[in-house]
């Protein structure tokens, strides 16, 4: 398992900017937003929280199509789908490992992006902590959608398609627990409380979906 996240990290790499593509995604979608709203600081900064999230949610779901495709193409996922070791374990190596090349540069570059929406220094600590928390989840569930996927050769809008509508619930407790922060600190406890328990359930539930789905498409 290790030689394999070291594996997927290294064709991460080698794939051509696929993490420098998604902060720069990012990046334009947060540093729009100004131009958008207008020169109000006090909202930018009230809108500050959700608007990450909603660019790091997007930026997220870049990549998420080919998180099986090139193992199909190289022969690898029939390699993967004949060894002994469970595909539920493989899948959840492959989601730890997308996330570390897609998903964490997000989580890093979120508190030089707050600068673009005048957000405080508790609101950036907020945000980015909701992000790291809150980020697996959408991997996992885009691991269910690229595994119903891999078959088809241009899978990448159906990925999306899929899996928008199940990662609102992540987007309504993460953003919900960054913009409580900004307002009182007693409230952002429950909704992060609801954002941990979402990627561990999702971290059950997306690898055995994506599992099964790869095995369907072999038959």
């Amino acid at each position: 398992m290790t030689a394999l996240l070291l594996r997927d990290l290294r064709l991460s790499i080698r794939a051509g900017g696929g993490a420098l593509i998604g902060v720069l995604f990012f990046m334009a979608v947060v540093a729009v937003i100004p131009f958008g709203v207008g020169p109000d600081l006090n909202l930018l900064s009230r809108i500050g929280p959700p608007i990450l999230w909603i660019g790091a949610l997007l930026a997220s779901l870049l990549g998420l199509d080919r998180l099986f495709q090139a193992d199909r193409e190289d022969g690898s996922l029939d390699l993967m789908l004949m060894q002994e070791t469970p595909l539920v374990l493989t899948v959840f190596v492959k989601c730890l490992a997308h996330w570390l090349s897609h998903s964490l540069p997000l989580v890093i570059a979120s508190p030089l992006l707050a600068l673009f929406m005048n957000m405080d220094a508790l609101s950036v600590v907020a945000t980015a902590l909701t992000l790291l928390v809150g980020t697996p989840a959408i991997t996992f569930i885009g691991a269910a959608g690229a595994a119903v996927a891999v078959s088809l050769p241009r899978g990448g809008l159906l990925v999306s398609i899929l899996v928008l509508p199940l990662t609102i619930p992540v987007l309504i407790f993460g953003a919900g627990a960054a913009y409580a922060a900004t307002q009182d600190p007693s409230p952002f406890l429950p909704p992060f409380l609801y954002l941990i328990a979402l990627t561990l359930i999702f971290a059950v539930i997306g690898p055995l979906a994506a599992a099964l789905a790869l095995r369907a498409s072999s038959d």
